[in-house]
């Protein structure tokens, strides 16, 4: 792996162990003194981690996708590449999701929570969503330089707004199904979930910045210099805020009964995803060996921190998406040679 993303890994790391840290001797609680856990009133009063999840979905993260929506040049984007990427990585997002909604379904826990309902997008979202830019931006840079990060560039530019959205809306569906049944809702069941999905992912905090930003695009305003700046302030905390998130969900629960899902979504992502981006750009795109490469590489990335701002919003599968995002980046120093070995034979 190239030294700048070995560079970056420890400090990825440290800032996931700073928020275990937090957790395990409560320095985020009122009760930091009274030891690791504190008393159970001061973690009813305030959740740490609940208060920072808000932060980063109502804050930080619209701030940062609503600039990078308005900033997007589309005339410029390679939508053959882009295509090569989006196409299978759709693919397989909504067959996690469709397998996992159908053996919920199956038996029956569809109905039983709102948390329940919601673990099929919540499954999907992890497996397919990559941390492209703390790990992808360096890594792209140091194996095939600015040719290769400017394409790297415009999927990241689409990566938030497609996963993030198509899951939401996926997410909000199920939510809306589920509410109904347990109200036992009956004719015009169809009309009041397709209701209640448009109207919840409209008001989404990610849904609508990325849908405001777009509009401002569109419009071709320019962004006043003071308004930039103020966005991309916000916008900079998303990364060490959602790492410290993870160190947090870590700290506070046990990995029991999440690990075999951390392995599943480790097989999809760090495998199974990149060989579908592989055959889909190499036989159906013909693309050239460099976008071929870097679009191979963006997909065998681990998972990114945002899957558990995902996992938060909805409260769950927050520890196993968190374990999957912290253990497949560490199997990454491994996985990520053997992939760059391999596009280097192209």
């Amino acid at each position: 792996m190239p030294d700048t993303v070995l560079d970056k890994l420890p400090a990825l790391f440290a800032t996931v162990l700073l928020g275990w840290a937090a957790a395990r001797w409560g320095w985020l609680t009122d009760g930091a003194r009274g030891g690791a856990r504190g008393s159970a009133g001061a973690g009813a009063a305030a959740d740490p981690a609940r208060v920072l999840s808000a932060a980063a979905q109502y804050l930080f993260i619209p701030a940062l996708l609503f600039r990078a929506m308005a900033r997007l040049d589309f005339s410029h984007m390679p939508w053959r590449t882009l295509a090569a990427f989006y196409g299978p990585l759709l693919v397989m997002v909504l067959v996690v999701y469709g397998f996992k909604r159908w053996r919920l379904q199956g038996g029956g826990g569809m109905a039983v929570s709102s948390a329940t309902a919601v673990v099929p997008a919540t499954r999907a979202v992890t497996a397919g969503f990559g941390n492209s830019v703390q790990v992808g931006v360096p890594l792209i840079a140091a194996l095939y330089g600015d040719a290769g990060l400017a394409i790297h560039v415009a999927i990241v530019s689409l990566h938030a707004l497609t996963l993030l959205t198509l899951c939401t809306v996926l997410a909000e569906a199920d939510l809306a199904r589920a509410r109904l049944r347990r109200a036992g809702g009956g004719h015009g069941a169809l009309g009041a979930t397709v209701r209640a999905t448009l109207r919840a992912t409209l008001i989404h905090p990610v849904v609508l910045p990325v849908l405001a930003g777009l509009a401002w695009n569109l419009l071709r305003l320019p962004l006043p210099t003071p308004l930039d700046e103020w966005l991309q302030l916000l916008g900079s905390a998303v990364a060490p805020l959602c790492l410290l998130l993870i160190g947090l969900s870590l700290g506070r629960q046990s990995l029991h009964g999440t690990l075999r899902g951390v392995f599943s979504i480790a097989v999809l992502k760090l495998f199974v995803l990149p060989v579908l981006v592989w055959l889909t750009g190499h036989f159906v795109f013909r693309l050239e060996p460099l976008p071929l490469a870097v679009v191979v590489m963006a997909a065998a990335l681990p998972p990114g921190s945002n899957a558990l701002i995902f996992a938060q919003r909805y409260r769950t599968l927050e520890t196993e998406t968190a374990a999957a995002t912290l253990l497949c980046t560490l199997a990454f120093a491994l996985t990520a040679p053997l992939w760059a070995m391999a596009m280097a034979r192209l």
